[in-house]
């Protein structure tokens, strides 16, 4: 095993960090990463279901697409490396959500074939899969990250955030955290957590996993949010001239409307 341990003291890892340090543990000493996901993470997802099995790649039959693979065998093909190890770990924090995106990618493949070109059904799953953050806040708080406020959303409002939740979902959002570095932008899903669901993410993956549809994900129905200017989560943000580069949080652009005036949209 080659690949860095991440650092699980680091809030962005939370929901992951007790099963990533014994999955590594378990590699470290020889393990496969198949196996130590299937020995040291809990399984398990409803009624009926034991959650996802994980096997080596090289179970993944030639010319058969790998989504397709898993909605018919149930089997996830994995890689040793970090990528795949993270997205191991959401496949068990976030099983039922992880199914329904595995099950909309094959549906869509079934309609339409492996094309070259993915199409936005397809666009939108991957980017959920691969860099989605969940957002739990005050409506003020959605309000300003929309428009792209950055000065309001984390100086103005950072006493809110004492009331926001934020979890990563994306595997490749959590594997470039790794080695973290001020431009890394995740994209936070538009249907935000509702405070009634509460606090537990096993009640989160339920609800989560009843709001995607093909539909609604061709819409990439995301914003972006640079991960390391939520408070509290990195040192430098503690100056707020942190927030002031513009290449790392852009404004929202300015869309013309109906009547030819400009509107800034987020876009």
């Amino acid at each position: 095993m080659t690949w860095p341990a991440p650092d699980w003291s680091q809030p962005w890892f939370g929901p992951y960090a007790a099963p990533g340090a014994r999955v590594r543990l378990a590699c470290e000493a020889g393990s496969s990463l198949p196996d130590a996901l299937a020995t040291h993470v809990p399984h398990g997802a409803e009624p009926g279901w034991p959650g996802p099995r994980f096997v080596e790649q090289s179970a993944l039959p030639a010319g058969v697409a790998y989504e397709s693979h898993i909605f018919a065998t149930g089997d996830v093909p994995t890689r040793d490396g970090l990528h795949d190890f993270f997205n191991g770990l959401v496949w068990h924090r976030f099983p039922l959500t992880k199914r329904r995106l595995n099950q909309l990618q094959a549906a869509e493949i079934d309609r339409a074939g492996v094309q070259q070109v993915r199409g936005p059904v397809r666009d939108g799953i991957t980017l959920f899969d691969e860099n989605a953050i969940l957002l739990q806040a005050p409506q003020a708080i959605w309000a300003a990250l929309a428009q792209r406020q950055w000065q309001r959303l984390f100086i103005e409002l950072r006493p809110l955030w004492s009331h926001v939740r934020v979890v990563l979902f994306g595997h490749a959002l959590l594997e470039k955290l790794v080695n973290p570095y001020k431009s890394i932008t995740g994209h936070v899903h538009l249907s935000g957590v509702p405070a009634w669901v509460g606090d537990d993410l096993a009640a989160w993956d339920r609800w989560l996993a009843g709001q995607l549809d093909a539909a609604h994900l061709a819409q990439k129905p995301f914003t972006p949010l640079p991960v390391l200017g939520v408070p509290g989560w990195w040192p430098a943000s503690q100056d707020t001239g942190f927030y002031d580069d513009v290449q790392v949080f852009r404004p929202a652009r300015a869309v013309p409307s109906r009547t030819g005036q400009g509107a800034a949209n987020p876009v």
